[in-house]
């Protein structure tokens, strides 16, 4: 906990009362979303009624840090541990003989123990070459979707290999798979008991590609082009499906009591919207690590709120299992800590420090602190450029040219320069050293990739 942090707790001790009944848990976590794809956050191409309505009934949070892809922002939700614990660092491959290492707790784990049912509908993306990895194994009690990425919304298939899956088992239907989750999220909420409560974890496909919509989406986007245009249509079909999960939630009589959390996986790759953050999916600019972000719970989160103090997805962990009435006793240390007191009641981050790593692991890493970011090199000039040049391969186009380089070491103000254009390294030395001795404090007992671990 920061100084500043821990003196607020101290001169306001009322505002650690104890917290509101259990709630039902919905977190929608959307693939591949750019910052400002959605009108909460400023966009103005794409109509998201649903998604901005929720927005404007609860709290946005501005500055939320999740991972620069998708499998390590997943594992950092689902343990409350920064990838340099879990090795996550990077995506987890079809067939890959690696995943969440089966010492990690997970959040469903807790809930579950708590007396919660623990529900997934969409992309689990933390291993799958042994039973033990897939999600009936990690604390869930049901799984429908998918193991991976890049998959086929129509066929359901990824490389011609079928990956779609009803709690372990292969399973062929027809659907476009926004559809299909979302009809099975409401399943799921309209035969859940009414005394039990409920955590419901929706990682949607969409908007990752392949670009893909049915045509009625395409139509009110005459004036977008290509995949701009397909990613609107894919957007317009999430926005839908959250609307019919929230009338679910209405109708059964759990919504009043229902914390619906909304997060981006990372930021968004063309031809997402990521302004007026530098960068995309797969660096540790902003934005690649900044995500799109909600929480609403209406009389327990304040409404219309825009919150810039810095959180980071490792915090849900912490706050959800506090919230549902939990136990945060376990072995292995948490890097998340308690959001709750920001959220609702004017606290400031409970970070004195947030930290960002890359895909190649701590190669390349950046620390925020307060309004002030500092990103480094932490090995070869060469290992940094092969870490750069993988993430500019996965842009295409004109985007992947817009992609520049890392510098050994750059500052920068994120409040006066939010799209990392000034780097102030050379004018702020003291400031430097401060937040690189930080740096190498969280840095110090990094786990090397998983997918570098020794096979057995």
């Amino acid at each position: 906990m920061s100084p500043r942090a821990l003196l607020f707790a101290l001169l306001c001790p009322w505002l650690a009362s104890a917290a509101p009944q259990r709630p039902d848990i919905v977190f929608l976590l959307i693939d591949d979303l750019g910052y400002a794809d959605c009108g909460f956050n400023g966009g103005k191409q794409i109509l998201t009624p649903t998604i901005d309505r929720l927005a404007k009934a609860g709290t946005v949070l501005e500055h939320f840090y999740v991972q620069p892809v998708c499998s390590p922002t997943r594992s950092t939700l689902l343990t409350g541990r920064y990838p340099t614990r879990t090795g996550v660092y990077s995506i987890v491959s079809p067939h890959a003989t690696w995943g969440l290492p089966l010492a990690e707790r997970t959040l469903a784990d807790a809930l579950k123990q708590a007396g919660y049912s623990t529900q997934i509908v969409g992309k689990w993306h933390l291993g799958e070459f042994k039973p033990e990895y897939l999600p009936l194994s990690r604390g869930f009690e049901h799984h429908y979707g998918h193991y991976f990425g890049m998959l086929d919304y129509f066929t359901h298939e990824r490389g011609g290999e079928l990956d779609w899956y009803r709690d372990g088992k292969a399973l062929k239907e027809e659907g476009y798979t926004t559809h299909l989750l979302r009809d099975e999220a409401c399943r799921i909420i309209n035969r859940q008991p009414k005394d039990k409560p409920l955590f419901l974890y929706v990682p949607f496909n969409g908007v990752h590609g392949p670009f893909q919509a049915p045509e009625t989406y395409l139509k009110p986007y005459p004036n977008l082009k290509n995949n701009r245009q397909k990613l609107a249509g894919m957007l317009a079909a999430v926005d839908e499906a959250i609307a019919r999960i929230e009338d679910s939630l209405r109708q059964a009589g759990r919504l009043e009591n229902t914390l619906i959390v909304f997060s981006s996986d990372n930021g968004g790759p063309p031809p997402g919207d990521n302004t007026p953050l530098r960068d995309h999916k797969g660096t540790i600019y902003e934005g690649g690590v900044r995500a799109a972000a909600f929480a609403c719970w209406p009389g327990h989160i304040p409404a219309g709120q825009r919150l810039r103090e810095p959180l980071h997805m490792v915090d849900w962990y912490p706050t959800l299992i506090k919230l549902g009435g939990g136990s945060l006793e376990q072995k292995l240390p948490i890097d998340g800590l308690d959001l709750w007191p920001t959220l609702t009641q004017g606290a400031p981050s409970p970070h004195d420090a947030i930290l960002c790593v890359s895909t190649q692991g701590p190669v390349r890493a950046a620390v925020r602190m307060g309004e002030w970011k500092l990103l480094q090199l932490n090995a070869t000039e060469e290992a940094a450029e092969d870490e750069a040049d993988g993430a500019k391969a996965k842009a295409k186009g004109k985007a992947a040219k817009a992609t520049a380089k890392y510098e050994p070491l750059a500052l920068y103000h994120l409040t006066e320069d939010p799209s990392e254009t000034k780097n102030l390294a050379a004018t702020q030395p003291d400031r430097v050293k401060a937040m690189q001795a930080r740096l190498a404090a969280l840095l110090k007992d990094a786990v090397p990739p998983g997918n570098a671990a020794p096979r057995k």
